[in-house]
C-alpha cells in the first residue's frame, strides 16, 4: 500500500513530555488512518536546537521543503501559532489540500462503517 504523505503542523512552541505526547498521538492516528506522517517537530529535535537562530531557520527551511512534498497539510491542536499559519499559507499557495486532524478522522471512521 502507498501512503499518502501527510506533513503535520501544531503549535509546539513549548517543548516537554506533553508536547511530545501530542505529537505522537498525531502521528499514529495518521498512520492508522492510511497517511504516512511526517513531522519535523518530532525528528528535527533530535539532531537541531530551536535555540540557536540559524538552526531555527534551517528547521523550519526543511520542514518546509518536506511540507512542499506532502500531499496534505494536517493542522493539529487548537492554538495557531505563527508557524502554523506560515505552514497554512504555503500550503495554500502550493495548493496541497488542508485539513484538521478531526477532519482526517471522521472521513476514517466513515470510511470503516461502509465497509
Amino acid at each position: 500500500m502507498n501512503r499518502p504523505l501527510a506533513y503535520i503542523t501544531a503549535d509546539f512552541s513549548i517543548r516537554d513530555e506533553e508536547a511530545d505526547a501530542a505529537a505522537t498521538y498525531y502521528c499514529r492516528a495518521l498512520y492508522e488512518a492510511g497517511y504516512s506522517p511526517i513531522c519535523p517537530f518530532l525528528s528535527q529535535s533530535y539532531y537541531l536546537s530551536s535555540a540557536v537562530p540559524q538552526e531555527y531557520k534551517d528547521g523550519r527551511d526543511m520542514a518546509q521543503e518536506l511540507l512542499r512534498r506532502s500531499r496534505i497539510l494536517v493542522v493539529c491542536g487548537s492554538k495557531r501559532s505563527k508557524e502554523v499559519l506560515a505552514d497554512i499559507a504555503l500550503a495554500k499557495r502550493l495548493r496541497i489540500a488542508t485539513t484538521t486532524l478531526e477532519g482526517i478522522l471522521n472521513v476514517d471512521k466513515e470510511r470503516i462503517g461502509k465497509r
